[in-house]
């Protein structure tokens, strides 16, 4: 199935989607391709943010003399770059947690199910990213960013209960 109609379907069950993921073999080229297609996603995210800044509708927390492709090139770094192995971090320390609780998945089920709820929600991040744009920090751009975060958490409990429990 495309990846878009998985992403949609996700949102409905995710459980099915991480075992349907899970049924087509450990493929660890595709969870590299999930989180590093969500970073991008995220840098994207960040660019009406980014100008906003530099545009000066919002303070800087960068230094006066970086521009906005200095932010740019920072940015892509931070998320494109470094984010991904952070996030290998995260899963690992997820997966940890799932065997304390006598979890029996494997550490690649808990890198797909923590890069794919992701990948899922970004979306939302892109949203996020608009809303920091056009109307800058404040209730809005809070409240989108709640429900992203709410959003990320079920999808990911779900898929780390599909996976850890086989259910």
């Amino acid at each position: 199935m495309a990846l878009t109609a998985d992403i949609i379907r996700t949102w409905r069950a995710p459980r099915a989607v991480i075992r349907d993921l899970l049924d087509q073999g450990r493929r660890e080229d595709r969870a590299v391709a999930f989180v590093m297609i969500a970073c991008f996603l995220i840098f994207v995210a960040q660019w009406p943010r980014l100008s906003r800044i530099a545009n000066g509708y919002e303070p800087s927390p960068w230094p006066p003399e970086i521009n906005f492709e200095g932010m740019m090139t920072y940015t892509f770094y931070a998320v494109v770059i470094m984010l991904p192995l952070a996030l290998y971090g995260m899963a690992a320390v997820a997966h940890l947690i799932a065997k304390a609780f006598r979890g029996q998945g494997s550490w690649y089920s808990a890198r797909l199910s923590f890069f794919w709820a992701l990948l899922t929600t970004t979306p939302l991040l892109l949203l996020h990213g608009l809303v920091r744009g056009f109307i800058g920090p404040g209730t809005q751009s809070i409240l989108v960013g709640a429900v992203w975060a709410l959003a990320f958490a079920y999808i990911w409990i779900q898929c780390m209960i599909a996976t850890e429990r086989g259910q």
